[in-house]
């Protein structure tokens, strides 16, 4: 299940919608199945949440990635949801296997949602090229 499309949660009631996008890269593949099995947790938690509107999951197994997408009704409410069971333990708990994560927030018109990948994967690895700084001359 590489992966999974878009969810609608909730309908916006809002004019926007906060997008919360990450990606997550575990340290080898013995750490794949297990990582797997908790973002699906955490992505049923998810559908759950208040303050939840959609939420989407994108694995690239052998590269021992995983991409999220979610949209929320503010910050408060990705808060809330970050610091409640089981994603609080479970977050702690896979920070050893972790090598690199991204993680990114952004606003949208609510009647843009869903988010499609090739957005979500732009941004961040805009975001993480940014943050790495600009390459030595040589």
């Amino acid at each position: 299940m590489p992966t999974v499309p878009w969810i609608n949660v909730d309908t916006p009631v809002a004019p926007e919608a906060l997008i919360m996008a990450s990606r997550l890269e575990v340290r080898s593949l013995r750490q794949v199945p297990g990582f797997l099995m908790a973002s699906m947790r955490l992505l049923r938690q998810a559908r759950r949440a208040p303050g939840a509107l959609g939420v989407a999951l994108k694995t690239e197994l052998l590269k021992r990635t995983f991409w999220t997408v979610s949209a929320w009704t503010d910050k408060a409410a990705v808060h809330a949801y970050a610091a409640t069971e089981p994603h609080r333990t479970t977050m702690r708990r896979k920070r050893a296997v972790m090598r690199e994560s991204t993680f990114l927030f952004w606003q949208v018109p609510a009647d843009q949602l869903p988010i499609a990948w090739d957005e979500v994967q732009r941004r961040i690895l805009q975001q993480r090229d940014s943050d790495r700084g600009p390459a030595p001359a040589g």
